[in-house]
C-alpha cells in the first residue's frame, strides 16, 4: 500500500514460477495472505537484483550469485544504534529461507536438478528475548483507552482486552469473523496458521468489553454495506478488506501509548501478545496451555517466554509439565 500522498509503485512482473510457488504455499501449506505477501517481497527483491546484475531470471541463478546477493543485502542495511548487525543477520536469514524453499520447490517439480542454496549456511542469530510490558503498563493502556468515551474508545478497549486475554496474532484479531464468538461470548474460535483451529477462552473483563462494544459495533458499518463489513467482528468503513487493518490498529496503539505516558516504540500488537504469554507464565500457568492459546505448533517456541519470567515462576512452569521440562533443558 502506498503512503498517503504518494502514487502506488508499479508491481514488478516476476517469473510465473514464483506465482506457482506462492499458490502451492497457500493451497498445500495453508499460508496466510500476509505470509504469501512476505514471500513475494523476498523473491521479488532477489529477482530484481538478479535482473539488474546479470540479466537473469530467478530460476537460472547460481550459488555464487545468491551468496553475492546476500552479502550485498547485509551491507546495504542502514540502522541506527547497536542493533544493525542483529537486524542484518535476521533479514539475511529470512531472505535465504525464502529462497531455499523456492528452490526446493523447483527441484521437487523437476524444474531444476539442483538446489543452489543447499551449500549456503544460514547466518547464526543470537537469541533475542521477546519485548514485553508490565501488568501495570497494560492496565494503564486499557484505562487510558477508555477515558475519552465514545464508540472509538469502546472499540479500542475491546481490542486491548481481547488481545491481552487471548494472545492472538494481530492478523487473527482484526480479521475475526462475527461468527467466531459464541452465544455466551466466553470463547473464541480461531483459524490460525496452517489452517489449524483453536478455541481460546475470554477473561471476564474481555467478555464485558466485548458486550459493550457489540452495542456500538453498527457505527463502524456504512449504511450501504452489502455484507463486506458486517461479516467481521471489527468492521471498517474505509479498508478494502472490510475490517480494521493491522496497520491501523498498530497506529492506534502508538497514539494510545503516547497518551498513557509509555514510550511508543515499546507498544505494539505483538508486544501485547508477548505480555499475555509472559504474565500467564509469571503467575504459574502451564506451558502447554499457553502454547495452545498462542497457536504455536512447537512447544519450544513458547518455551522462550520462560527466560523472561522470574526464577520462582520459571521453576513453577518447568515443574508443571514434562514437555516443559524437556524443552527448558535444551539451551
Amino acid at each position: 500500500m502506498a503512503r498517503p500522498g504518494r502514487p502506488a509503485m508499479p508491481k514488478p512482473k516476476l517469473h510465473p514460477l514464483v506465482d506457482s510457488f506462492l499458490d502451492m504455499l497457500t493451497a498445500e501449506r495453508g499460508a496466510a495472505m500476509n505470509t504469501r505477501q512476505a514471500y513475494w517481497r523476498d523473491l521479488a527483491d532477489f529477482s530484481l537484483y538478479l535482473r539488474d546484475k546479470s540479466r537473469k531470471e530467478i530460476i537460472d541463478t547460481t550459488t555464487d550469485e545468491i551468496k553475492a546477493y546476500l552479502k550485498d543485502l547485509g551491507d546495504k542495511i542502514h540502522v541506527k544504534g547497536q542493533n544493525k548487525a542483529q537486524i542484518a543477520t535476521r533479514t539475511v536469514a529470512r531472505r535465504l529461507s525464502a529462497l531455499r524453499q523456492f528452490y526446493r520447490y523447483l527441484v521437487s517439480e523437476n524444474i531444476r536438478k539442483d538446489d543452489p542454496t543447499s551449500s549456503i549456511e544460514s547466518p547464526k542469530q543470537a537469541r533475542t528475548l521477546p519485548k514485553t510490558l508490565t501488568e501495570s503498563e497494560v492496565s494503564s493502556l486499557i484505562k487510558t483507552a477508555g477515558a475519552t468515551g465514545g464508540a472509538d474508545a469502546v472499540r479500542l478497549v475491546c481490542l486491548l482486552e481481547m488481545l491481552y486475554a487471548t494472545g492472538l496474532r494481530v492478523s487473527e484479531l482484526v480479521g475475526l469473523p462475527l461468527s467466531s464468538i459464541n452465544d455466551d461470548r466466553q470463547f473464541l474460535m480461531i483459524a490460525g496458521k496452517g489452517g489449524r483451529e483453536r478455541m481460546v477462552p475470554l477473561s471476564e473483563p474481555a467478555q464485558k468489553a466485548l458486550t459493550k462494544y457489540i452495542e456500538v459495533r453498527q457505527q463502524f458499518i456504512s449504511a450501504e454495506d452489502k455484507g463486506d463489513q458486517a461479516q467481521w467482528l471489527f468492521p471498517s468503513r474505509t479498508s478494502e478488506s472490510g475490517h480494521l487493518t493491522r496497520q491501523r490498529f498498530a497506529q492506534l496503539l502508538k497514539d494510545l501509548a503516547d497518551n498513557a505516558g509509555i514510550e511508543a516504540s515499546r507498544v505494539s500488537p505483538h508486544i501485547l501478545r508477548h505480555a499475555f504469554a509472559t504474565h500467564l507464565l509469571s503467575n504459574g500457568a502451564d506451558l502447554r496451555s499457553v502454547q495452545k492459546m498462542l497457536g504455536h505448533a512447537d512447544i519450544a517456541t513458547t518455551q522462550i517466554y520462560t527466560h523472561i519470567v522470574g526464577d520462582k515462576a520459571k521453576k513453577t512452569v518447568e515443574d508443571k509439565h514434562p514437555l516443559a521440562q524437556k524443552a527448558v533443558g535444551v539451551r
